[in-house]
């Protein structure tokens, strides 16, 4: 791939087109390296580095640019020398065991890097984004998920109506529900979660079989941070195996 196909990685249209995505920066490197010694797939990257980092070892091919070059890769204001280009991978088949996070059209890339990195801690988790989500190889995110997106398998265009097909009965957090701290809270497959100002649908939400919880809390504030409900909720799922 040319210098100037490598700068359009930045765009989700080329991401898209040419099959890769970038990541900048030396936790996010290693956590790639780590990760391609699980999946080999991931092995198919390649590394580019200023003069200062040619000596970076890796079993990535290198590839040693100028300082002014790294600037142009960068999406940061102060670049660090360090880039990875990274095939987009299918996410790998479920896992015994394994439970679904769907998030409907989360847009803030935040949040959605704060929650790949929740589910890379607790782990036997996969992450489900419907359409109209935010990019998970956009490089806000990818930086908030601190090098999680390598580690949890993430599905894009997921439609609402196939999660009965795939899981039954879906558990849903609403404001108005049974708390999570009821012992069925936990016997659920997939998690469902709204948009950060609209939640899901009500006539989306009323097609599927579901359940409806809410994390207690004081009543003082209309509601919790997207991120925050699904640390609390993930940590409530892991603490107890089913």
């Amino acid at each position: 791939m040319n210098f100037d196909d490598l700068r359009k990685l930045h765009q989700k249209k080329y991401r898209e087109a040419f099959g890769f995505f970038l990541v900048e920066g030396e936790h996010l490197v290693l956590e790639l390296q780590k990760a391609a010694g699980i999946d080999p797939r991931l092995r198919a990257s390649e590394l580019y580095v200023t003069p200062e980092h040619a000596q970076w070892r890796s079993s990535f091919p290198v590839h040693v640019i100028s300082s002014r070059q790294m600037a142009q890769l960068s999406e940061t204001r102060t670049p660090q020398g360090l880039v990875a280009r990274v095939p987009i991978l299918a996410p790998l088949p479920a896992r015994a065991g394994e439970r679904a996070i769907c998030l409907f059209e989360i847009q803030d890339p935040g949040n959605l890097g704060t929650i790949l990195r929740t589910l890379a801690w607790f782990g036997g988790f996969r992450c489900l984004l419907t359409p109209g989500s935010v990019d998970p190889c956009n490089a806000k995110v990818l930086r908030a998920s601190a090098g999680a997106v390598f580690h949890v398998p993430v599905e894009t265009e997921v439609a609402l109506a196939t999660l009965p097909g795939r899981y039954g009965r879906v558990a849903c957090l609403d404001i108005a529900g049974d708390s999570l701290q009821e012992p069925g809270f936990r016997d659920f497959r997939c998690y469902l979660f709204g948009n950060e100002a609209r939640g899901v649908p009500r006539d989306a939400l009323a097609a599927l079989d579901h359940a409806s919880f809410t994390i207690p809390g004081s009543g003082a504030i209309e509601s919790l941070n997207l991120a925050t409900a699904v640390n609390v909720c993930v940590y409530e799922v892991a603490r107890q195996p089913r």
